[in-house]
């Protein structure tokens, strides 16, 4: 009988889609002077996706836990933690519309990125609109919990 293999939804499949996405966001976001309301909802998408770049971290740093490769799971987690601290700090600057802080944050993630080669920008307006008020909503929920 042959081996089954899963070609589907996985963990790397969403990260690498989560790192381009953040990388095409950056780059946008670079060639604005200023934070308009699409730039602010950029902003948050980039939020999200470095939040689903930590959680597919963590997805595949628990299949090696589950194996009893905790060291390598440990690491995995290590090298990707700067995501979640990135994620942490930019929604905190978002929430509180502290908008002439976030290019220097998003100056320190571009090396993060830098291995991702864009050659057209596959991401469009429709993939962060909103993005802003889902974020806000976020925080709301969280506070009346």
């Amino acid at each position: 009988m042959a081996r089954i293999i899963s070609t589907g939804d996985t963990a790397a499949k969403r990260r690498r889609a989560h790192i381009r996405s953040c990388a095409e966001v950056i780059r946008l976001l670079a060639t604005r002077s200023g934070f308009d309301d699409e730039s602010k909802d950029m902003s948050a998408f980039l939020v999200f996706n470095l939040r689903g770049i930590y959680k597919s971290i963590d997805e595949s740093a628990h299949a090696w836990d589950d194996r009893n490769y905790w060291k390598k799971s440990e690491a995995l987690r290590h090298k990707w933690r700067w995501s979640r601290l990135a994620a942490d700090r930019l929604e905190e600057l978002v929430v509180a519309g502290k908008w002439q802080l976030i290019p220097t944050l998003l100056i320190d993630l571009i090396p993060h990125f830098s291995d991702v080669n864009i050659q057209t920008i596959t991401r469009g307006p429709d993939w962060w609109v909103g993005a802003r008020t889902a974020l806000m909503n976020q925080q709301v929920e969280e506070i009346s919990k």
